[in-house]
């Protein structure tokens, strides 16, 4: 049959009934490929020779540490003359670098390093090419300012539709390359629609595209799907991925954070709206502190929100500092690229980032306040959108409710002052209303009687006007600021009871950018003014990481990788990019662009590299098996929302309603169970989980509760920031294509909806249902075998026609063509 089911599907089904799995071996280049161990043409110090450093040599050789006087971390400690009077470096002679002769030696006794596997030939070879050209030590890429370049010229000009092209098929040419054929229209269509936002077309859309030859018929889908409000709901998820979005306070008790959903809906409203990637940074770094704070600006600050909290620390302080380093290591990461978080101890190992840096970026935060206390989450972090007469007439409307019940209670403490004992203690307890209501007046004097009812009648009319106004609409934000924060120091080894050398705040010192001088914030301040100077100085056009980074970004869930790989690390040990001269250029080009990210988009997908297919090639496989040169588009499973809502689309289920409160989808008993308290915290009625047909994006993120349907599909521990989610095939994602409750319910409901809209004899049906799933015509094999399938089930499982259906639309669902783009 020509409709494989999908690779995990192949490896249960081997481990249950014994039969091999799909081979990958045609991905493959027939013959083993030796590695070339001549060293590159033109060895770069930060390409070529920093990763064999850093990954085989610093731990002994480093920053940190220089067993036997040598360091090997910068050209001073590399040519210095060791403890024993050897050069472990001796610029332009190979053959006189101790190094050298230690990284080659065959004897146990001198080998370095001494432990693992020996250095590759190879890699032997670019330490030699490099010593002897001078052993230059560069600046780390990431930490240059961007060049401006021109696209480089190209032999074959016509294949190229954008400046993207030219940088991609300049590397491809330089090794002899040439970049796949373009995929065909339905592969094309469909990759569009996932990509931009998240959903498989219909058949019909399909069908309208491959039919329209109009040269504008790309360009102008490409524009309706960045204009559909799906477009940011498929595009915030990798947001939230990386600014670690949960809903819950993870921990034990593992409690809800109030109105979260609200930063969620944020994020998805600036995504459509395409709003400059500058204001969206701007507005979560600092939304309470900008010239116009608006109610978005406000709910954007639910950034400082998101961490895990612990309401019943040990050690508050060291929670405190937790908390502080979970903000920094997150927004250093999302924004710049960079693990400053690895300084709380101590000096950045590889990097040069010091300890005093990490507590500078600490300092910017200085006024944030703790998520909340025990049995208080909303004095912090619920802040009040309600229009301003509103809130003036509620703060009205609590001070008079304070001084009546102050001079009430009052009132009341004086007559039960002249009660018996015995009363006077019942009112200590619960029973004090009882108690009041049935003796106070006889403790009262006439006088006071008087005033305490006229004063229950205004307090009964002040609770009155409370509720005749509307609720509270409340955020989860940073509502509650310290704007004179104490100072901040150093924590001796990370800790924060032995506090160091004070520290303000500080932009890294890798930027060679002028520290900032902040006043302290004025009397009557609500924050110290100090994220605004922060956000700023992140998205100024100067700023080398920022553009890069979000760039980068962008390429990455578009390609599947980044042209930097380690897409929040472009530190010394981060992935080299493969293309840094299109990096930079694209970082230049949105910030040209206003920083827009749809027209990044838009330029992205329009590229020739982009249309290409994912057909392998023997020759680009046995150069290039890991297509860093993009010789070839890659072919990738869908993500984990992607497979959830592909199922709820092609059943006829899913509901596209979009923003709004999260909902809770149907989860078994036994996965409810593996909580400290079965089922708490999530909504089980048959409301929420018919509400729950919505788009995965506003599933309820509950840390210690993540639905199966999810997490086999790698969805991301949301503890900390996520830069790309694991890909992998294993038995319990074919468990739950095969099994799981879910995909059981759609599948029935696929089948209800061939019967209800499909052709009234089998054979329609079936093709109605494959068209669907694979969003094109079957064939006469494809039917004759599903239709066997069909048989088979009836005759030899014993099924009704009913549900032998249903289990062949359980099949369909498994189809590699499903569940893979491409």
């Amino acid at each position: 049959m020509k409709l494989p089911f999908s690779p995990a599907a192949w490896l249960v089904i081997g481990l249950l009934v014994g039969a091999g799995g799909v081979s990958l071996a045609a991905e493959a280049p027939a013959a083993d490929h030796v590695a070339d161990q001549a060293a590159p043409p033109t060895v770069s110090f930060q390409r070529d020779v920093a990763p064999i450093l850093t990954k085989r040599c610093f731990s002994c050789h480093g920053p940190d540490t220089a067993e036997s006087g040598v360091a090997l971390d910068s050209f001073k400690g590399a040519t210095a003359e060791s403890d024993s009077g050897m050069f472990a470096i001796v610029a332009g002679d190979p053959d006189e670098s101790e190094l050298l002769r230690r990284v080659a030696s065959e004897e146990d006794n001198e080998r370095m390093p001494p432990e693992g596997p020996a250095l590759k030939p190879e890699e032997v070879a670019t330490l030699r090419a490099w010593i002897a050209s001078g052993a230059e030590y560069e600046q780390h890429w990431a930490f240059e300012q961007p060049e401006k370049l021109e696209p480089p010229k190209v032999e074959n000009a016509d294949w190229a539709r954008n400046d993207i092209d030219r940088f991609v098929l300049a590397k491809l040419e330089a090794k002899g390359l040439t970049p796949a054929p373009e995929a065909d229209r339905r592969t094309l269509v469909r990759r569009l629609y996932y990509d931009l936002i998240g959903l498989p077309p219909t058949p019909e859309e399909v069908e309208a595209f491959a039919r329209d030859e109009s040269p504008e018929a790309y360009e102008r889908l490409v524009d309706t799907l960045l204009a559909s409000p799906h477009h940011g709901e498929k595009w915030a998820r990798h947001w939230l991925d990386v600014v670690r979005y949960g809903e819950t306070n993870s921990f034990e008790r593992d409690g809800a954070k109030p109105n979260v959903w609200k930063y969620r809906d944020y994020v998805i409203r600036s995504l459509n709206e395409d709003k400059p990637y500058d204001q969206f940074v701007r507005e979560q770094i600092a939304g309470d502190e900008l010239e116009e704070v608006t109610d978005d600006s406000i709910i954007a600050t639910g950034y400082y929100r998101l961490g895990i909290w612990d309401d019943e620390p040990a050690d508050e302080l060291q929670s405190k500092a937790d908390e502080m380093d979970n903000l920094v290591s997150t927004t250093s990461q999302a924004f710049l690229g960079l693990t400053v978080g690895c300084a709380r101890c101590h000096d950045h190992k590889i990097d040069p980032i010091p300890q005093k840096d990490y507590y500078g970026m600490v300092a910017f935060f200085g006024d944030v306040t703790p998520y909340g206390a025990r049995g208080d989450q909303s004095t912090n972090s619920q802040w009040d959108l309600s229009g301003k007469d509103i809130k003036q007439q509620r703060r009205r409307l609590f001070r008079k409710r304070r001084a009546l019940t102050k001079e009430s209670t009052a009132l009341e403490q004086a007559a039960i002052a002249r009660m018996p004992g015995e009363d006077q203690r019942k009112t200590e307890t619960d029973e004090r209303d009882v108690v009041l209501e049935a003796k106070l007046a006889d403790h009262q004097t006439e006088a006071e009687r008087e005033l305490y009812e006229d004063l229950k009648r205004q307090l009964a009319g002040v609770e009155e006007e409370l509720a005749a106004l509307p609720p509270p609409n409340q955020a989860l934000a940073l509502a509650t600021c310290e704007p004179h924060p104490e100072p901040t120091h150093v924590h001796l080894r990370g800790n924060p009871h032995v506090p160091g050398d004070e520290v303000g705040p500080r932009f890294p010192e890798l930027f060679e950018d002028e520290q900032p001088t902040i006043e302290p914030a004025p009397e009557g301040a609500r924050s110290a003014g100090r994220r605004r100077v922060l956000a700023d100085w992140i998205v100024s056009p100067d700023n080398r990481l920022t553009g890069r980074v979000i760039a980068n970004r962008v390429w990455q869930h578009h390609f599947g990788r980044g042209i930097v790989r380690s897409a929040s690390n472009f530190g010394q040990l981060g992935t080299p990019p493969t293309h840094p001269e299109l990096l930079d250029w694209l970082a230049g080009w949105l910030v040209e662009h206003e920083w827009r990210l749809k027209p990044l988009h838009k330029l992205i997908v329009t590229s020739s590299a982009y249309r290409m297919s994912s057909a392998p090639n023997a020759e680009a496989l046995a150069i290039d098996p890991a297509n860093d040169l993009f010789w070839r588009f890659d072919l990738r499973r869908l993500t984990a929302e992607e497979v959830r809502d592909s199922a709820l689309a092609v059943s006829g289920q899913l509901l596209r309603t979009v923003y709004g409160p999260s909902v809770f989808p149907k989860l078994s008993q036994e996965v409810l169970a593996t909580q400290s308290v079965p089922g708490a915290g999530w909504d089980t009625s048959p409301e929420a989980a018919e509400a729950a047909k919505r788009r995965s994006v506003y599933i309820h993120i509950k840390r210690s509760l993540i639905p199966p349907e999810l997490a086999n599909f790698d969805f991301p521990e949301t503890d900390n920031s996520c830069e790309a989610r694991f890909n992998t095939v294993q038995p319990s994602q074919a468990l739950s294509l095969m099994h799981g409750q879910f995909l059981q319910e759609q599948a029935a409901a696929l089948a209800d909806r061939a019967i209800a809209e499909g052709p009234a004899d089998l054979e329609g049906r079936v093709a109605f249902t494959l068209q669907q799933v694979t969003q094109r015509e079957p064939t006469a094999e494809d039917i004759s075998d599903s239709l066997q399938l069909i048989d088979r089930y009836q005759t030899a499982h014993g099924l009704s026609p009913d549900a032998a259906f249903d289990q062949f639309c359980v099949m369909a669902m498994n189809l590699s063509e499903f569940v893979y783009i491409d």
